[in-house]
């Protein structure tokens, strides 16, 4: 018999995408799913329109408003897959994912890999989705897999990951105290489970890059610096419990510096903090240097200045950009298609 697969989708305040994300789902050519929803304590029209698509195969529940990682934790509590697919209330799924995914595995041993897909930046319309080709983008061990993402500041979206039951139990749940970065955390305790990592090419996940309101996002919220900074400890952690060497502390010092300017100078409590933690390393972080399309500002303007335009403006770009692709996928909507055109 297939293996079932869990598909869970998380939603707060998703109504005008749960739709579309969930004919994605449903529409996979692996045959043997279940969808979850659970819906967390959304204040508008999410629960109704999910539960339009109720059927056997699709179950939506309402919950009180917890967060997403307790949202993630009680579907997967409803779950009986033998594999999960996470997918976030505004991505898609390439049709043949799953089934491609699981086409590559060999037996009952290849419950301990952790199959990942390429995917693409989106806003509205998936046929300009630009996908994203990375150094993580290949079958690789899994010390390998951390040292790229920290040293190179990469990430695997969410949905790309194929996990099986055992690797989920493996890991533990979702950890509620992180409002950012709480996937990264999450998969690498995923990864220090599994044996190694599958690239499977020739399918994918389409990302929509949404409003800066998204989880993801951390902006000036001292909430999210706070929870970042454990997050980072959190991989450091992680990462030096697989191998304690000169190169895990460089990568250690590199992933550091990547997240420097998140905090200076409007957090001197955290950039002590992480001062501290790279003198440990035998290292020190560098303070941190504007872009170079915007370095020049800097004498003129200041600093802050410099720097609140280096901020502002890929935003304003993108919120200009989006209304854009919004207003053309209004004037040419038809019925969505999702192929594997990628590889």
């Amino acid at each position: 018999m297939q293996p079932l697969v869990s598909i869970l989708i998380p939603s707060y305040n998703a109504e005008e995408w749960i739709a579309e994300t969930l004919r994605s789902a449903i529409g996979q050519t692996w045959a043997r799913k279940e969808i979850i929803v659970v819906d967390d304590g959304s204040t508008d029209r999410t629960a109704e329109v999910a539960r339009r698509f109720a059927s056997k195969e699709v179950a939506v529940v309402s919950v009180e408003n917890q967060g997403a990682a307790a949202a993630r934790n009680h579907a997967f509590q409803l779950s009986q897959g033998d594999y999960i697919q996470w997918l976030d209330a505004d991505d898609l799924l390439m049709a043949n994912k799953i089934e491609r995914q699981l086409g590559t595995l060999r037996g009952a041993e290849d419950r301990r890999v952790l199959l990942s897909s390429p995917w693409a930046y989106f806003y509205y319309r998936t046929q300009h989705a630009r996908f994203v080709h990375t150094s993580l983008c290949e079958d690789l061990t899994v010390i390998e897999w951390l040292l790229r993402k920290m040293s190179e500041n990469l990430h695997m979206q969410t949905a790309t990951w194929l996990t099986s039951r055992e690797l989920c139990e493996a890991a533990g749940p979702w950890d509620r105290r992180l409002m950012s970065d709480d996937d990264g955390e999450y998969f690498c305790r995923v990864l220090l489970a599994a044996e190694r990592t599958r690239f499977v090419p020739g399918t994918g996940v389409y990302y929509r890059l949404s409003p800066v309101g998204r989880l993801s996002h951390i902006g000036t919220s001292n909430q999210k610096k706070n929870a970042m900074l454990l997050s980072m400890k959190l991989h450091m952690r992680y990462l030096r419990s697989l191998e304690d060497s000169e190169r895990v502390r460089k990568t250690c010092l590199a992933y550091m510096q990547n997240w420097y300017d998140c905090f200076f100078p409007e957090r001197p409590d955290i950039v002590a903090e992480l001062q501290a933690l790279a003198a440990e390393l035998q290292g020190s972080l560098e303070l941190p240097r504007l872009r170079g399309k915007y370095a020049w500002m800097e004498p003129i303007l200041g600093r802050r200045t410099a720097r609140l335009i280096q901020d502002r403006l890929p935003e304003f770009k993108a919120s200009c950009i989006r209304k854009y692709d919004k207003t053309m996928f209004g004037l040419s909507r038809r019925p969505g298609r999702f192929q594997a055109d990628n590889s």
